[in-house]
């Protein structure tokens, strides 16, 4: 693995682990780290021995937001021009599923990086928010979209008009994550899920991950075929042979990611 300033990697079984590590900015999240968040998670991506991966921060901030000091000179064309934002859409070309492990705050910027995560476990302390408002500007990485095709549009509207934040049941309450656990609980639980999910098909689990995501840019009528597409092609996959050959010989599975 290569050496990084602003995060902390790791393998653990076949989950490759991202630490966001600059505590003293509560993981602020600057050009910088993101760089290095992409570039180890498309280094995670493309090693087969990985199956998922976690991304998470400390137990009291998983990240506060955007680093500001990179921002408040800049004019429209120079935040155009950065390279910060584009940064968040890489996210979506990682094939394999990532889990986001949240505690304590999660605002911002950072609760953008955590809605563009497959999936988010949380921890008793974490809590959600879009303060952007406060700064004069509204969310830019996701914020307005995600979150309101999460949490709906009446809580959303709250959130982002009046910096309404979410405790973490009230989140889980309104489907912004996927579970709650005790702070001392929430990181062994994520990487616990990711390691069952990396000992899934590998084929399988990528194309349903491309579908379910899919499903939110294209009509029912267009997802149903793609899907049912993707269906018939994973029957040429020898996953596929040896999946069902295993259930019937009631025998657990080899995956071959082929």
């Amino acid at each position: 693995m290569k050496e990084y300033q602003n995060i902390l990697t790791e393998i653990i079984g076949k989950v490759g682990l991202i630490t966001l590590n600059r505590p003293k900015s509560y993981n602020a999240l600057n050009y910088h780290l993101l760089s290095e968040l992409m570039d180890s998670l498309t280094e995670f991506d493309n090693d087969n021995k990985i199956g998922a991966m976690v991304i998470t921060g400390n137990e009291k901030t998983f990240a506060a937001g955007a680093d500001i000091t990179d921002m408040v000179n800049a004019s429209p064309e120079e935040m155009r021009k950065s390279p910060f934002i584009p940064a968040f859409e890489l996210i979506r070309r990682i094939k394999k599923p990532v889990i986001a492990a949240v505690s304590g705050y999660c605002m911002g910027g950072g609760n953008e990086l955590a809605m563009s995560c497959d999936l988010i476990i949380s921890s008793e302390s974490a809590v959600f928010g879009q303060p952007e408002i406060k700064l004069g500007i509204i969310p830019g990485a996701g914020g307005t979209q995600r979150l309101t095709r999460a949490v709906g549009k009446i809580v959303a509207m709250e959130m982002i008009l009046n910096n309404r934040t979410l405790s973490a049941e009230e989140a889980l309450s309104f489907n912004l994550i996927n579970r709650v656990y005790p702070v001392e609980d929430y990181l062994k639980q994520s990487l616990i899920l990711a390691q069952e999910i990396a000992e899934r098909a590998p084929l399988a689990v990528q194309a349903a991950k491309e579908m379910i995501n899919h499903s939110f840019e294209v009509s029912l009528t267009e997802g149903l075929g793609d899907e049912r597409e993707t269906f018939y092609n994973l029957f040429s996959s020898q996953d596929q042979k040896e999946g069902m050959k295993a259930f019937l010989e009631k025998r657990n599975p080899s995956w071959k990611g082929a």
